[in-house]
């Protein structure tokens, strides 16, 4: 079976997921590894890897699930805010509406990603009118400096990496 890692990363958290993943698996049954691209949709299995944006995947990610037809998918992704498995299964539950009913989730994966700096500047500058919420949201942004981390990674590669053997 032939697969492809098709994954969209604005910040470079979802491409670290998918070098682990390319790097896990046999390079002889790869057909496409990078961004949205034509040549993707040509494998029988597809790692599909999105950034996190207003809850759902990316507008890039987006469109090119729109696109599949016919294929086993698993959906992976990064979003700033971590911690709460609740809250990652909500966003991979409306990323898998861009699919066509014709292809098969067989598994989902997400965690937590470092966000840009300009996300901590607003927080900071909004912290007068809003105090106690900023200051939560300036301590996940520090928290997500580390991830996506050496854990994962690995947990990630664990958890997709068995469907690739199919």
């Amino acid at each position: 079976m032939t697969y492809a890692i098709v994954y969209s990363s604005q910040t470079g958290n979802t491409a670290q997921l998918a070098g682990a993943l390319k790097a896990a698996l046999p390079a002889s049954s790869l057909v496409y590894c990078g961004a949205p691209d034509a040549a993707a949709p040509q494998a029988d299995f597809v790692f599909a890897g999105f950034w996190t944006d207003r809850g759902n995947s990316d507008p890039a990610a987006t469109e090119f699930l729109k696109t599949l037809r016919g294929k086993q998918v698993f959906l992976f992704g990064t979003a700033g805010f971590g911690g709460s498995d609740a809250y990652f299964a909500q966003i991979l539950q409306q990323v898998e509406t861009a699919l066509d009913p014709s292809n098969t989730v067989v598994g989902r994966y997400m965690c937590q990603g470092k966000m840009p700096a300009s996300v901590r500047q607003r927080y900071q500058a909004m912290q007068a009118q809003q105090p106690e919420k900023m200051q939560e949201m300036i301590e996940n942004f520090d928290r997500a400096l580390a991830h996506p981390d050496e854990a994962d990674l690995a947990n990630f590669v664990q958890a997709a990496t068995p469907f690739a053997a199919q």
